[in-house]
């Protein structure tokens, strides 16, 4: 076993873990795999520094290890042994001449399902050029202003409050603000209590589909829409169900055919800016999509992704703002505001239901990132937030024009669209000719992002549509961008 034990226990001296704790592992390992049985009396330290060439006192610690961890006992002035009330464990052949069936680093030992509607590729800033789903530049985001607000969360006030435990809705001043800054500018009657603080739309979205949806309830989103909800929807267990949307928004006389023949538990909608086509919920549908709501019992849960960026007009505002009957959650985030990385968003409703809500976040994520939250409050109360979103909107507009113009120009006999009246893409139509993912792939080795269609889950009569976002790219950005389309056309 001496012999035995200089072979497997193999310290290496001078690298970054300590000889004793190297020593200790592998001592595990060994008992672990079934090689040394409990019982097993042990080498004494000096007979085992000897063998491995190290100083006594690395064995002792080494043994101390075990001993503090329950692997070995000691039995005065009889030795060191293995514990003996470990399981007997089967010895494994040595040396061990294969390598291991399975590697558990790679692949469980244990079963579990993999859900089809959780296999959809991530979105990743990966390309010099992208004309993405819809996504704000982060080069206009006041960095500078957010920099400053929250190093100062960070270094001022009592360390104990500003980084202890907060509340689990949310910090106060965030929720302050905010409630001001919609009640002003979407025309909303909100309290602070009417506000929980998320990580974004898609968090608000999980609370709320986990905590009132049940297994087999029908759930309604539009066609074509967004996939990430149906995706919410079949992890709860619900049913999903689709009624179809024109040039005004959802079609909300299906709706109310469908709510005639089986009970509806929620409808999402994207009511300002319907994903993906942009189309804007016409104000005679809004009225009666509240009608059925209260009329049937259904929840709307309506996400207000781009709220800020309308350019023809004052924006239609929003439903939750007309609801008298309380069927309404109203959720919008910072990402198209400022950038995706800042993960906070807001889920507005009835307080009971907030309160609800907030419970439930605590048992996934105690609370959210309260410095960020309190920077971004502070932002709000000197007004930065209000400023940056005026030159964003007229940033924007310009992209939007000047990209429409490149795609009429440029690919009119390939790309067929409508100039939206707000938002940050263009759902556009190519050529049923065309091959949208051979086209993807094409574009990405000239470093170009556009969708290839597949991820998005639309139904087949709109596969060769796909949402074409300018707002990220700067003009000479979307020139190019338009340029490489168009040569690979």
């Amino acid at each position: 076993m001496m012999n035995v034990l200089s072979t497997l226990i193999t310290p290496e001296k001078g690298g970054k873990q300590p000889v004793y704790i190297q020593i200790a592992n592998q001592l595990m390992a060994l008992i672990r795999e079934g090689t040394l049985q409990s019982g097993y009396r042990l080498l004494s330290t000096r007979q085992l520094a000897a063998i491995l060439k190290v100083h006594r006192r690395t064995v002792v610690q080494a043994y101390d290890e075990l001993l503090a961890q329950g692997w070995l006992e000691s039995q005065t002035g009889n030795g060191t042994f293995v514990a003996r009330n470990l399981p007997d464990l089967r010895p494994l052949p040595l040396p061990v001449a294969e390598k291991p069936e399975r590697d558990p680093l790679k692949k469980a030992g244990f079963r579990f399902d993999q859900p089809a509607h959780l296999d959809r590729p991530v979105l990743k800033a990966a390309f010099r050029l992208h004309l993405d789903d819809g996504f704000p530049d982060p080069r206009l985001a006041p960095r500078e202003d957010l920099s400053r607000a929250y190093r100062s969360q960070l270094l001022h006030g009592s360390p104990y409050v500003r980084l202890g435990y907060g509340e689990t809705s949310g910090s106060n001043w965030l929720r302050q603000e905010l409630s001001a800054h919609l009640n002003e500018t979407r025309g909303l009657k909100t309290s602070p209590a009417n506000i929980l603080i998320v990580r974004g739309m898609i968090m608000g979205m999980y609370l709320a589909v986990t905590s009132l949806v049940k297994p087999g309830d029908c759930v309604v989103t539009d066609t074509p829409g967004w996939f990430g909800a149906t995706m919410n929807f079949i992890q709860a267990g619900a049913r999903p169900c689709h009624v179809p949307v024109d040039e005004f928004g959802m079609d909300v006389d299906a709706l109310e055919e469908l709510c005639s023949k089986q009970p509806v538990k929620m409808v999402y909608v994207t009511s300002h800016h319907q994903y993906p086509t942009t189309v804007a919920l016409r104000p005679d549908r809004r009225i009666k999509l509240l009608q059925l709501a209260e009329k049937y019992g259904f929840v709307i849960f309506e996400d207000d992704y781009d709220y800020d960026f309308h350019y023809l007009s004052k924006p239609l505002l929003p439903l939750f703002g007309a609801d008298q009957a309380g069927m309404v959650l109203y959720c919008g985030s910072f990402t198209k505001t400022i950038s995706p990385a800042f993960r906070i968003g807001y889920l507005v409703g009835p307080e009971d239901v907030i309160a609800h809500l907030a419970s439930l976040r605590r048992i996934i994520d105690r609370q959210g990132d309260v410095m960020l939250e309190n920077a971004i409050a502070e932002l709000f109360q000197t007004g930065v937030i209000q400023r940056h979103l005026r030159k964003s909107v007229r940033v924007y507009k310009q992209r939007r024009d000047f990209f429409c113009d490149l795609l009429q120009s440029e690919l009119s006999g390939s790309v067929r669209f409508e100039v939206p009246d707000g938002g940050m893409a263009v759902w556009a139509q190519f050529d049923p000719a065309i091959d949208i993912p051979a086209l993807a792939e094409q574009a990405a080795k000239k470093d170009l992002y556009i969708s290839n269609g597949k991820a998005a889950g639309y139904p087949p009569q709109f596969r060769n549509y796909i949402r074409l976002g300018f707002a990220s790219s700067d003009q000479h950005e979307l020139e190019e961008c338009v340029q490489i389309l168009k040569q690979l056309l």
